[in-house]
C-alpha cells in the first residue's frame, strides 16, 4: 500500500483544492441572485452546493474503496458512506472526518437529493441561501480533516505500514 496511500493522498489534495473552487462559485452566484434580485441564478448556486457535497463523496468513495476495502451498497449507501468516513477502522484508519464535518456534510448529502429528484421551481430559494452561508464553514471543516487524513496516508507511505 505503500505507493497507492501517497496517490490516494495527492488525489484528495486536489480534489479539495477543486471544492475550495466550487465553494466560490456557490457563493459568488448567491451574491449575484440578492443583488439582481433574479431567484433564478439560485440554480446555478443549487448545482454548485449538489456538486460539493458529491466532490465530497467522492473523496469518501475512493478511501472506502482504497483503504477500507469496502465501499457501501444499497438504498441508504450514501448515508452509509458518511457514517463510514466519521468512523475510525480498527487496525486500518482514523476517521476520516470529525464529528462536526459528519454533521455539516450530512445537511449537503441531504440536499444532493432533494436537487437530484425536483425540478429547480420547486427548490426554496432560503434554503439554498441558508446552505450557501454555512458552506464555508463547512468546507473548512472537511478541508482540514481530509488535509490531516491524507497527511496520515503520506506517514503510511512513507513508513510501509
Amino acid at each position: 500500500m505503500i505507493g497507492k496511500s501517497s496517490v490516494l493522498a495527492a488525489r484528495i489534495r486536489r480534489e479539495i483544492a477543486d471544492v475550495e473552487r466550487v465553494v466560490g462559485r456557490a457563493e459568488r452566484l448567491t451574491q449575484r441572485a440578492k443583488f439582481l434580485g433574479e431567484i433564478d441564478i439560485l440554480d446555478g448556486a443549487a448545482l454548485n452546493l449538489h456538486a460539493y457535497y458529491a466532490a465530497a463523496e467522492r473523496i469518501f468513495e475512493d478511501i472506502a474503496r482504497e483503504i477500507d476495502g469496502a465501499v457501501p451498497s444499497g438504498g441508504d449507501w450514501h448515508r452509509t458512506l458518511l457514517l463510514q468516513m466519521a468512523s475510525p477502522v480498527s487496525d486500518v484508519r482514523p476517521a476520516v472526518i470529525g464529528e462536526e464535518s459528519y454533521r455539516c456534510l450530512d445537511e449537503y448529502r441531504g440536499f444532493r437529493h432533494v436537487v437530484r429528484n425536483v425540478y429547480t421551481f420547486n427548490l426554496r430559494p432560503d434554503r439554498i441561501e441558508a446552505l450557501v452561508n454555512e458552506l464555508s464553514s463547512c468546507y473548512t471543516l472537511l478541508a482540514r480533516d481530509v488535509e490531516s487524513f491524507a497527511t496520515f496516508l503520506d506517514a503510511i507511505g512513507e513508513t510501509g505500514v
